[in-house]
């Protein structure tokens, strides 16, 4: 079959429409690569009309789009969905974290569960939160012909808790943009924040806001260490996801002075997002929970220091050592803070980017794709 047609690929793209943050990243570069490498296929993105998604994809000829018509997602994965595969006759089709109810039979359906961390941090959930996704991720991940997940951590986790000891798990981790590995003046760049949010000397926590973000380490951390009081300002930026009420009841303490230091911001067009990278002093991630943790090495990628957690698939980011130490130790965690902000040109930038340039790449993780789409990929 794969050999007379051109094989119809359909990605569904929701996410692209949404606030940045690691799935949305997984599913625009992963399928730039995919579809770079397998010209012959063609391959369908479903979302929401938008041009900045569109002149994403301008320069790849074999991505075209699908207009999402529904604005709910239940009613996308029960009807408009499972109808659009119908009707284009598409030979794969691919989800993160949940497929549909209904599967068409000529149709073999790929699904990436980047993690169920539901599981192993329940205190850190809602009820409602772990019961909704606990029983969708599980029909889906025993109903796909290929699973996927981006760490060897999320792959024991799905193993473990859903007993899938005997079911292929194919690896496709995150990788970086190229343009986290290209040159800069660190100081134009500092200049361009200065101009636009009125500093430029800060520290940086990238990631969405909720409990095992942990943002509230950073945040009392900066506060004990009376940063407020130097020209040292600490950035966090990411949406609200999840209500985190430790660090809402620090927000409501800060004085008018600590608060001129603190900056929250939540949509950052991906322009300034880099540029905030590029020009921290130095950057934070403290979280205590991740399926995989992307912005410590898009933060390690631009050569600027990192203090970073330990926890879950963050502990194969070895080459932050010895800066790399577990959150739930405060006392620790900030020591290593205290000891890396004194300490800040001493570490080997070129290392540790050469490091996360070989290790995490997005054109590996096309080829595992490349290989289900070709059918001939056995194990990884």
């Amino acid at each position: 079959m794969h050999s007379k047609k051109r094989l119809k690929v359909f990605i569904d793209g929701y996410l692209l429409n949404k606030e940045h943050q690691g799935t949305t990243t997984y599913i625009k570069e992963l399928y730039k690569e995919v579809a770079l490498l397998n010209p012959n296929i063609e391959f369908y993105l479903g979302c929401f009309k938008d041009k900045k998604i569109i002149d994403e994809f301008e320069f790849i000829s074999n991505i075209q789009f699908i207009n999402y018509k529904n604005a709910s997602r239940v009613y996308r994965m029960i009807f408009e969905i499972p109808k659009t595969i119908d009707r284009y006759k598409f030979d794969f089709a691919h989800f993160q974290y949940v497929i549909p109810l209904r599967k068409n039979k000529n149709c073999r359906y790929i699904n990436t569960i980047h993690d169920i961390l539901f599981k192993d941090y329940q205190s850190l959930f809602s009820k409602k939160y772990k019961f909704q996704r606990d029983f969708l991720f599980k029909r889906s991940a025993k109903k796909a012909d290929f699973l996927l997940t981006v760490s060897e951590y999320s792959k024991k986790a799905i193993q473990k808790h859903y007993k899938l000891n005997d079911k292929n798990i194919y690896l496709t981790p995150n990788g970086l943009n190229n343009s986290f590995f290209e040159k800069f003046d660190k100081q134009v760049v500092k200049d361009k924040i200065l101009k636009k949010y009125g500093f430029s000397d800060f520290i940086l926590y990238i990631s969405r806001i909720e409990p095992r973000k942990n943002q509230e380490l950073l945040l009392q951390i900066y506060l004990e260490t009376k940063l407020f009081d130097t020209s040292t300002h600490l950035v966090l930026i990411g949406v609200n996801s999840l209500h985190n009420l430790k660090l809402q009841k620090i927000i409501n303490s800060l004085t008018s002075n600590q608060k001129e230091k603190i900056h929250f911001y939540r949509n950052i067009d991906q322009v300034s997002l880099m540029d905030f990278y590029r020009a921290a002093k130095m950057f934070v991630y403290p979280s205590k929970a991740e399926g995989f943790g992307i912005p410590p090495l898009e933060a390690g990628a631009v050569k600027v220091p990192v203090l970073c957690s330990n926890t879950t698939s963050m502990e194969s980011y070895t080459f932050f050592n010895p800066y790399l130490c577990n959150p739930n130790n405060e006392v620790l965690f900030k020591e290593k803070f205290i000891h890396l902000f004194s300490n800040l040109d001493l570490l080997d930038f070129d290392e540790i980017q050469n490091e996360i340039k070989n290790k995490y790449s997005w054109k590996m993780s096309a080829k595992v794709i490349t290989s289900i789409l070709n059918n001939s990929i056995d194990k990884v």
